[in-house]
């Protein structure tokens, strides 16, 4: 499978999984295969998993998320 077919192929299984988690679904069917979610924070990491390797494939810079924290010093 070549570089481009693998990148649509992961683009379209985003977007089902993105489809069932807006809908509130934890199982599917997606190419033929049953996929079961345990919880929404399952298919959560599944999302952003393959979001970052699409992301990799595609050559982008990987998505950091900072926190901000304070500090009460008395």
């Amino acid at each position: 499978m070549t570089d481009d077919a693998q990148l649509l192929q992961m683009k379209a299984r985003l977007a089902a999984l993105q489809d069932i988690r807006w809908r509130g679904v934890r199982s599917a069917s997606i190419n033929g295969e049953r996929v079961d979610y345990a919880t929404d924070a399952d298919l959560a990491a599944a999302v952003a998993d393959l979001e970052r390797r699409i992301a990799g494939m595609e050559g982008r810079p990987r998505r950091r998320a900072r926190g901000t924290y304070a500090v009460k010093d008395l």
